[in-house]
């Protein structure tokens, strides 16, 4: 019988099949038991090989290619899972200084407390004028933010409610170059409450936007 690459993988399921065999801490045992296997039947099978037709070296040395291989991708699985699970670790700790910070998100909603209400986006290009209208939960428009010309990439505004109520508002910026639009992605600005592992994803949870994703965060304030 010759020693197969798949005959191998079968080993290698096998191995993992084996009580224990799918903790990360005995990948490595696992690996070297199917080294010892393959060396085993390999010997064995030598050792009763037809004297007339023996098995060449080519033939030999594919073989312990092929276990090298199965051996190396093993290895390289643990190492990986490894590093995989310290990252998740270091972002978890990098998360916890984000509580009590404000954050940047793509979205149009604004919170207004204490007669005051703050938001930011994003310019595709430089604008000539740029508008930023303000919206009640009716959708309608209680006020306009002329903002005047602006560079390219991200700016923040402020806008006093004066004698609108406090609550949540929604806002929409139009940009103008001559005649030109200019692209203008609304971003909102949150506070961060906690963070939390979902899975190995980190999720912050934000004083008015609920939980997000951390790599929905386009800034840090």
């Amino acid at each position: 019988m010759a020693l197969t690459l798949e005959t191998m993988n079968a080993l290698n399921g096998a191995t993992k099949g084996a009580p224990g065999g799918a903790k990360a801490g005995d990948a490595a045992g696992a690996g070297q038991g199917t080294s010892e296997t393959f060396l085993k039947l390999l010997v064995t099978q030598m050792q009763n090989q037809d004297p007339l037709n023996p098995m060449d070296n080519a033939q030999v040395t594919s073989q312990i290619a092929q276990i090298n291989t199965v051996t190396g991708i093993q290895t390289l699985n643990t190492t990986m899972g490894q590093l995989a699970s310290q990252f998740t670790q270091l972002q978890a700790l990098q998360g916890v200084s984000l509580v009590g910070r404000h954050i940047v998100l793509e979205g149009s909603t604004m919170a207004v407390a204490g007669g005051r209400g703050e938001g930011a986006f994003a310019l595709a290009g430089a604008a000539d004028a740029v508008k930023v209208e303000v919206l009640d939960g009716s959708g309608r428009v209680v006020d306009t933010l002329a903002l005047g010309a602006l560079s390219a990439g991200q700016h923040d505004f402020e806008w006093p409610a004066g004698k609108q109520p406090d609550g949540s508002y929604r806002f929409r910026v139009s940009a103008t170059a001559g005649a030109a639009t200019v692209g203008a992605t609304p971003l909102v600005v949150d506070q961060v409450q906690a963070v939390s592992l979902v899975g190995s994803r980190l999720v912050l949870d934000t004083l008015n936007s609920g939980p997000v994703d951390y790599a929905a965060v386009r800034a840090v304030n």
